[in-house]
């Protein structure tokens, strides 16, 4: 059988080609994510960084190895995803030849190992030729972690030898894996139904894709509505991964809904009644050219409008929880206390607790670090209240016109937790607060007890319990987690600290900011001029979306590399589809000119019928993004009580461009090729 699927292959080499291209694809992107991961985890800092810039280097490097998983991940879903529909395409339109080979004595475990048979040889080819191709993706991979600062310069992926096996099983995988189903399916179809094109050879909504179409569809259900119940990182985490089980849910039903679109797609003339019955008729065809289109536009349109969603979500919530006028940067040491002593509300600047301050469920930002040093003001020096030990107001607070000053710390951290086998360090971001000014300024009380910690707002933190943390400037040694703040949208610090509990040396390479309060009626521009002597200050609003953009650059970052490596490896899979699907139509252009119509009608039909299938596929992407969707607006409503979708129309018309665009020409390509030679030998070699 080994000898008659190479025969295959060869004799049948265009409609395998797109499958050989996919797994080699598939193969190099493996490789080069799992030789970065290895990389990039091992990596030590380079001398000379100080402790911080070493913590901070340990967080990139830990960046960058999650977004490789991400990228890894998404590789192996996209290439089982494409290599399964591309090889059911293959044996979909060779079931009469497999309907012959029945006839003439071949049996059902036959036809199974003749095609296993042939996945096993593109498995083979498609890894000999991804394991090179590797290399160069391995260097345009690092280049891209290089380009956004994820890791030094210098970073390169380091070759390992076990690659080579580990290549070699990923193409046999990939090819057998995508050619299971497509192979039972094509022995248990009875040779005559096959040949004559009826009952189950002519059925397209199998029971195997009504029940996977079923399942996906009910994962995707499921997702959308235990999304609001997550908080947020589980919630926002749930909605960016509602478009992938939509999106294969979608495809599962395509064969019903690709042809329905397509016949509402404003076609004109009898060129167009001819392009749209094609649609019709081969819907085997039409579902599988749209399937790796709907992928692409559910994954790029549903994930980058969740995260920008999710950004904008995080920038209303802290408008709404955020009581300052001003924010500077760079000024320490924790000033808080309005200028006659107590917090607005009633509280004591010693006290822990704000008298009148309503709770809220939102809290900070997570503070930007700066280049900015600390002054050598002694944190041990002033007072909770935010006076210097002597009884005079310090700094911003002693602004004329300031009612109340927040500033805070941020540092870089490690925390160890668990216990044995179970015990795990990561790092953290920690924020140095007064509490009393932190609550009048963002609404969220913080109660510290004795030696105790507080779980922040960007969560990743035991709510209970004990954690061991280490500082640059020292380690802090095993502290309780005695409280913790609503998790935010906006995320923020892992951990929050008393200003009075840190030395001068345990604060190195903090950062500072101050959310300043004025008093009713104060000259904000006389406040503005005077607070710029101390430091760069922002309007609330502008350094709100400033801190936003700032944060969310990691994650577009992320996006760009993640989505744009998918996005490309889709897009081939849509050339695949036209290209295998143009393949096996030239008896059918031939019946077409013979029946009066000239080469340019025929190659104009064909090309209506590809703007039919993406015009289709687009709208199904859209329906499998609007998933996401659902879950994103429903998230940030429960999270921050205002729903927020934001949709990138740019991106949105530049995919409803190129995806037409790229069909059109595939399309133009082949069936100008496929329709060189004249119609009569090509019907009169079928005879």
């Amino acid at each position: 059988m080994l000898r008659l699927s190479r025969a295959g292959l060869a004799e049948r080499w265009t409609l395998f080609a797109g499958a050989l291209l996919s797994v080699a694809l598939g193969v190099a992107l493996v490789q080069s994510s799992l030789l970065l991961i290895i990389t990039a985890a091992t990596i030590d800092p380079p001398p000379g960084l100080s402790e911080a810039d070493r913590m901070r280097f340990a967080d990139g490097a830990d960046t960058a190895v999650a977004m490789l998983g991400v990228v890894l991940g998404l590789a192996v879903f996209l290439a089982c995803f494409i290599i399964s529909s591309t090889f059911a395409f293959t044996v979909d339109q060779r079931r009469r030849d497999l309907a012959l080979l029945r006839l003439v004595g071949g049996s059902r475990g036959q036809v199974r190992r003749l095609l296993l048979g042939e996945a096993l040889l593109l498995g083979l080819a498609g890894a000999g030729l991804g394991i090179p191709a590797g290399l160069g993706v391995v260097t345009v991979q690092g280049w891209l972690l290089r380009r956004f600062e994820f890791v030094p310069e210098g970073f390169t992926g380091q070759w390992r030898t076990w690659i080579l096996s580990v290549s070699l099983g990923t193409g046999l995988l990939l090819a057998t894996a995508g050619v299971l189903v497509a192979a039972r399916r094509a022995s248990r179809v009875r040779p005559l139904e096959a040949l004559r094109e009826t009952g189950a050879a002519a059925r397209v909504m199998t029971a195997g894709r009504w029940i996977a179409g079923l399942l996906f569809f009910g994962g995707a259900l499921a997702l959308v509505i235990v999304a609001p119940h997550g908080g947020p990182a589980g919630g926002a985490a749930m909605a960016m991964n509602v478009a992938m089980p939509a999106a294969v849910a979608v495809v599962a039903f395509g064969p019903l809904l690709v042809p329905l679109l397509a016949r509402l797609m404003p076609l004109r003339g009898v060129l167009g009644s001819l392009a749209r019955a094609n649609v019709g008729d081969a819907r085997r065809r039409s579902a599988s050219v749209a399937a790796p289109l709907i992928v692409l536009v559910a994954l790029v349109v549903g994930n980058t409008a969740a995260g920008a969603s999710f950004s904008a979500s995080a920038v209303i919530e802290q408008e709404r929880t955020t009581h300052a006028d001003f924010v500077v940067v760079g000024h320490s040491p924790i000033d808080a206390a309005p200028r006659d002593g107590t917090v607005p509300g009633g509280t004591a600047p010693g006290d822990t607790t704000p008298g009148n301050t309503t709770p809220s469920n939102t809290t900070p930002s997570n503070t930007t670090p700066s280049n900015t040093t600390p002054s050598n003001t002694t944190p041990s020096n002033t007072t909770p209240g935010g006076t210097v030990s002597g009884g005079t107001v310090s700094g911003v607070a002693a602004v004329p016109g300031v009612a109340t000053v927040s500033t805070e710390l941020s540092l870089p951290g490690e925390m160890t937790y668990g216990e044995g086998e179970d015990r795990e360090s990561e790092g953290v971001s920690v924020l140095v607060i007064d509490p009393a000014a932190y609550a009048a300024v963002h609404g969220t009380p913080v109660t510290f007890d004795g030696r105790g910690a507080v779980a922040g707002p960007g969560g990743d933190v035991p709510r209970d319990g004990t954690v061991r943390l280490r500082l640059p400037g020292g380690d802090l040694g095993e502290l309780p987690v005695t409280g913790s703040v609503p998790a935010a949208m906006s995320g923020g610090a892992n951990l929050l600290l008393p200003s009075g509990r840190l030395t001068g040396a345990q604060l190195t390479g903090a950062s500072a900011l101050s959310f300043v309060a004025l008093e009713p009626g104060a000259d904000r521009e006389a406040v503005r001029a005077a607070l710029s002597r101390l430091g760069p200050v922002s309007d609330l609003g502008d350094w709100l979306r400033a801190d936003a953009a700032d944060r969310d650059s990691t994650n577009r970052k992320v996006m760009l590399i993640v989505l744009g490596l998918g996005s490309l490896y889709a897009l081939i899979g849509v050339v695949n589809s036209v290209v295998i699907g143009a393949a096996t139509r030239r008896r059918e252009f031939a019946e077409a000119r013979v029946t009066g119509l000239t080469r340019g009608q025929v190659i104009r039909a064909a090309v209506l019928e590809s703007f039919a299938v993406t015009g289709a596929g687009l709208v199904l992407g859209g329906l499998a993004a609007a998933a996401a969707f659902a879950a994103v607006l429903s998230t940030t409503a429960a999270v921050t009580g205002v729903a927020t979708l934001e949709v990138s129309w740019s991106l949105l018309l530049g995919v409803a461009v190129v995806a037409p665009a790229v069909t059109a020409l595939t399309t133009l390509i082949t069936s100008w090729t496929y329709t060189r030679r004249p119609p009569v030998t090509l019907l009169a070699a079928r005879e």
